[in-house]
């Protein structure tokens, strides 16, 4: 009878360790499922980033009263927002202009229609809501031409919008706009009239991947790392073309391009400003920010970065190559600037967090100029207050000897 209890206990000696090893097993499976799972989305997440983006719905049109000419939108922080905005579509017409508010409730928002809309036109409830306003450079009713930037990449497109120079200094100060991520040099109008009515010809670029200008290789942004080079590009065609001071102004993405331009330019000694809109300062509090809103955990956030800056994740991603974003950190870099800079923002922008914008003044407010809004969202500051946006660029421009200030009409003085 003892000889078998013994066999037993030798077999429940035997068993344990397997059964530990059986258990380690499946642990260390199920951390490599969660592993990777965790760098798919990581990877899922930065080829997301430097994907030229469509345009996506972020509202819904409920109704539209044509008689009164009248639409009526789905409540989001957007769509509340005070002021003149676009509204794009699909269906009889494929974007349309609104104006103020008329009335609001808890779910709905209705807006004057500043386009006018026939009965028989049929649209799409799904619609996204803009700050861009005007469309096509014809709408501004100023003289342009079409031209042709060479670059490396290829020919750029860019709109030309001379202006009449009330100095000679001011004949001198060309302004080169830069659109945003996911837009083109369309966004950039808002600005034009502006600069024009200060004597300051404005030169509306595009750049490799913008879907306007050539594509690279793998057709990806690299978030200012060397669009950069095709607005330096634009800035030596500004000089051969009569300019001799410029002024840089990047929307968006667009300020990570602008600035990467003036610290980059083969032609700095000519830059003499930049100013700022909306402005993505540090990619990595961009893609933080916008990590948590999508309540994607921590440690994938930091794989997606570190996805961007290596080479060997490029091809998983659709990169043409690692992504610096050490180099693209302008407040790491603040010791760097060189020209002074005007950076409008809002506290409640909604995609780029103003926090960047904050900490580079702070670092450098011998040359950063913060003006700080609050509730205007991103890239639409001009639409929310435009006296405030505008008065704020001429009075940076006057207080830098960029343009001369207005004459003093004699029953003023």
């Amino acid at each position: 009878m003892k000889a078998p209890r013994r066999a037993a206990l030798g077999a429940s000696r035997i068993g344990a360790p397997a059964t530990l090893r059986m258990l380690a097993l499946s642990l260390a499976a199920a951390l490599l499922a969660t592993a990777t799972m965790a760098f798919a989305v990581a990877l899922r997440m930065a080829r997301r980033v430097v994907t030229p983006s469509r345009r996506v719905p972020d509202t819904r049109i409920v109704d539209i009263d044509v008689p009164a000419q009248t639409i009526t939108l789905a409540r989001t922080p957007d769509t509340v927002l005070p002021g003149r905005y676009g509204l794009f579509t699909t269906g009889s017409a494929d974007y349309l202009k609104v104006g103020s508010v008329l009335a609001s409730d808890g779910e709905t928002v209705k807006r004057k229609l500043l386009t006018q809309v026939g009965g028989e036109s049929s649209l799409a409830a799904d619609a996204a809501f803009s700050g861009w306003y005007y469309e096509r450079p014809e709408e501004l009713h100023l003289p342009f031409t079409h031209e042709h930037v060479p670059a490396a990449i290829g020919a750029c497109p860019a709109w030309l919008f001379p202006a009449e120079p009330r100095s000679d200094a001011d004949h001198e100060t060309w302004v080169i706009q830069i659109h945003g991520r996911g837009t083109t040099r369309a966004e950039c109008l808002r600005a034009v009239p502006v600069f024009h009515a200060l004597g300051i010809t404005s030169l509306v670029v595009s750049y490799r991947n913008d879907g306007e200008a050539p594509r690279s290789r793998a057709g990806a942004y690299a978030l200012g790392a060397t669009e950069w080079r095709d607005v330096d590009a634009a800035v030596s065609w500004a000089l051969r073309h009569g300019a001799r001071r410029i002024v840089l102004m990047g929307w968006s993405m667009g300020g990570a391009i602008a600035l990467q331009t003036s610290l980059g330019s083969a032609h700095r000694e000519q830059i003499e400003g930049v100013i700022l809109d909306s402005p993505v300062v540090d990619w990595r509090t961009v893609l933080t920010y916008q990590a948590r809103a999508l309540h994607v955990p921590t440690p994938v956030t930091d794989l997606a970065m570190g996805a961007l800056r290596t080479g060997w994740a490029a091809p998983a991603i659709g990169a043409d190559g690692p992504i610096p974003l050490d180099r693209l950190d302008i407040v790491a870099r603040a010791a760097e600037l060189r020209h002074p800079a005007l950076i409008l923002h809002s506290d409640d922008d909604g995609f780029v967090p103003s926090s960047a914008s904050h900490r580079l003044a702070d670092a450098r407010p011998d040359l950063v100029e913060l003006q700080v809004f609050r509730t205007a969202r991103h890239t639409k500051l001009w639409n929310y207050d435009q006296q405030r946006w505008t008065d704020a660029i001429g009075d940076w421009l006057r207080a830098h000897d960029l343009v001369s200030a207005p004459a003093v009409d004699e029953g003023e003085r």
